[in-house]
């Protein structure tokens, strides 16, 4: 399943995130992998942000110093920040393999450098700039592919 969603500020990003969030849990998806992709500075904080904002987690920071923060609310989310991660000796440090098989929600940024890691049944978030045809202002292109069938769409509020 692809979704498209263009958006215009981190709070309609958020509200995405939010949206996925809760048609997981709608759909009794209670463990996943959302392999965020995207440059600097392109919103994948403020989607992850969103995101664990439906399981009542308020405060959300990005890993990038950490490389790995764990959030508790409803549910439990690890967010990693796989930027400065360059092999698998790497991911086996911080404890990839047993982190994303607990329950709960697994995000990592920069998911493209561990291509070969991510879970078969990762859920795909790519974020993007692009420009408006008609204003000409700089849009976010968020594409959400899902492996899972999600039955459902994202109902953005």
């Amino acid at each position: 399943m692809e979704t498209i969603v263009n958006v215009e500020s981190a709070e309609e990003t958020e509200a995405v995130g939010r949206a996925l969030a809760a048609l997981l849990e709608k759909n009794g998806i209670g463990r996943a992998f959302i392999a965020m992709r995207g440059e600097m500075g392109v919103g994948k904080t403020a989607f992850t942000r969103g995101f664990a904002s439906h399981f009542d987690i308020r405060t959300v920071k990005s890993p990038t110093y950490t490389i790995l923060n764990e959030y508790i609310g409803r549910c439990r989310i690890h967010h990693f920040d796989f930027y400065r991660i360059t092999d698998g000796d790497d991911l086996y440090s911080i404890g990839y393999d047993d982190l994303i098989e607990q329950d709960g929600y697994s995000i990592g940024e920069w998911s493209e450098n561990i291509e070969d890691f991510l879970p078969a049944d990762a859920i795909t978030v790519a974020i993007s700039r692009v420009t408006s045809e008609d204003s000409g202002s700089c849009l976010r292109k968020i594409s959400i592919n899902s492996p899972i069938n999600l039955n459902g769409e994202l109902l953005l509020k």
